[in-house]
């Protein structure tokens, strides 16, 4: 037998047990019986299926909403639809996974056939996408708004993302294939006009809904800066001169007024008067290092929906 024959039907008969097993709720005696091994062997098998990716465990923690915090952030900061979410524990990758179950019920409450999604990139929309479970009978568009960024984990790039997405959805992805920051103003002007990117831009003006990160200008806290996409220095200058955070490369100060700069002409994502135009803007953010971003956020009109954690909302209504 071919090693790729017998590797096949390894792989075959472990996903068999893990059905049996996960599936259709047979002990694991019952499972050896069936296929003619011991206890310890189907044990054994069951943990070699997890290993090779055949069978994935996940844990759906209950959601808890504080409806005291959504009215009061609802009622300060004139947005329409808040959700605040309940955490046990302030660990960042805790949070950002929280944060991710949480968005799927807002998410599923407009997803319908043929939907028109647009999605930025990092960390916290990575966690959205995971939280997805494979639909049929969607087949949405999914946009990348936000050009490549080279960043070390791949995994949270817009392209890759897009396509994730894309393929739990049953639909096809609409790329930016082109960096998110160019090396100067008419580059980036030149690339827009590609007839690949610019199929993609012009999908913008259909997008019904975006899903969208809150950045900041906290050098700890920066997306882009700790992916490479700014230096230390830009970073610093973009902070001096009022910037607090960005939706989708979009800078904004504090009370919510647009940072203009030069570098901005560089990038090539949504600009802020598109994304305006998109009926539901959820965007998505939580942690201490945050708040400043997320209070600015909340002023720019750039986001319908705001999901984020109890803690964080305390610290945005003071």
């Amino acid at each position: 037998m071919s090693p790729e024959k017998y590797s096949n039907q390894r792989s075959n008969l472990l996903a068999y047990v893990a059905d049996m097993y996960y599936l259709n709720g047979l002990d694991q005696s019952a499972v050896a019986r069936e296929v003619g091994v011991t206890r310890s062997m189907v044990s054994r098998m069951l943990t070699e299926a997890r290993k090779r990716g055949i069978v994935e465990i996940k844990v759906n923690w209950p959601i808890h909403p504080d409806h005291e915090l959504e009215e009061a952030i609802k009622s300060q900061y004139g947005i329409p639809s808040v959700l605040v979410v309940t955490i046990e524990e302030t660990r960042r990758e805790k949070l950002i996974v929280d944060l991710g179950n949480a968005t799927i019920g807002v998410l599923n409450k407009y997803l319908k056939g043929d939907s028109i999604i647009g999605i930025a990139w990092g960390t916290t929309i990575s966690a959205i996408v995971d939280a997805v479970q494979p639909q049929t009978g969607i087949a949405a568009k999914v946009v990348q708004l936000v050009g490549a960024q080279g960043v070390k984990s791949v995994e949270y790039d817009g392209h890759v993302l897009v396509q994730r997405l894309a393929e739990k959805l049953g639909g096809e992805g609409y790329y930016i294939n082109a960096p998110f920051l160019c090396q100067s103003a008419e580059i980036a002007e030149s690339l827009r006009e590609t007839r690949g990117i610019k199929e993609a831009i012009e999908m913008y003006t259909q997008i019904e809904l975006a899903l969208l990160g809150i950045g900041t200008t906290k050098t700890e806290y920066s997306s882009h800066f700790l992916s490479g996409l700014l230096t230390s220095k830009e970073l610093t200058t973009l902070r001096k001169n009022g910037a607090v955070g960005d939706i989708a490369g979009n800078y904004y100060k504090e009370d919510g007024s647009p940072y203009e700069d030069d570098f901005l002409r560089r990038m090539i994502t949504i600009r802020r008067e598109d994304l305006r135009k998109v009926p539901i803007r959820i965007g998505v953010a939580g942690g201490q290092g945050k708040v400043d971003a997320i209070v600015g956020a909340l002023r720019t009109g750039l986001i319908t929906h705001l999901i984020t954690d109890n803690i964080t909302a305390r610290l945005i209504t003071k």
